[in-house]
């Protein structure tokens, strides 16, 4: 439904008082409906075990790791849009574990990967510079200096 708000308030997004608001067709049209609690399925499980998962991983991986990723992010501006936000090094960290999954399927498992087996397996997130010869990470200027390991 359309909405109209007091006090000179011409749009709204977000929730409140059991209500979504959306702002539309550039803050001119506002729309709201009720709030649905949305149902969870067993994708939302996996979802949260996986960032649950990488989150402990990241809290846990070297610091010279974590730093690599901080140098790439900042040497990666340059392959994203003006119109987009830079992503930061544990988004960058995420992207990198998702194509690692995606490159073998069979093997890893996000949601119970550990540092132990990436080390063990050698796998090629054990450095950024190993994951972008790997091409799960674009490549950046003087990347070969980004090989601090994970653990």
């Amino acid at each position: 439904m359309k909405v109209r708000f007091k006090y000179g308030i011409r749009t709204y997004s977000g929730t409140l008082d059991e209500m979504v608001y959306g702002s539309y067709r550039k803050h001119r049209l506002c729309i709201g409906r009720v709030y649905v609690i949305p149902v969870l399925t067993e994708q939302n499980a996996l979802l949260g075990a996986i960032g649950k998962n990488l989150a402990k991983i990241y809290g846990e991986a070297d610091g010279g790791y974590v730093q690599d990723l901080g140098v790439y992010a900042r040497r990666n501006e340059a392959n994203t849009p003006y119109s987009q936000l830079v992503p930061t090094r544990y988004a960058i960290f995420i992207k990198m574990m998702f194509a690692w999954q995606e490159s073998d399927p069979e093997f890893v498992d996000l949601s119970a990967v550990t540092i132990e087996d990436i080390v063990t397996h050698e796998a090629p997130v054990i450095s950024v510079k190993d994951a972008i010869d790997a091409g799960l990470l674009r490549k950046v200027v003087r990347y070969d200096e980004l090989d601090s390991e994970i653990g």
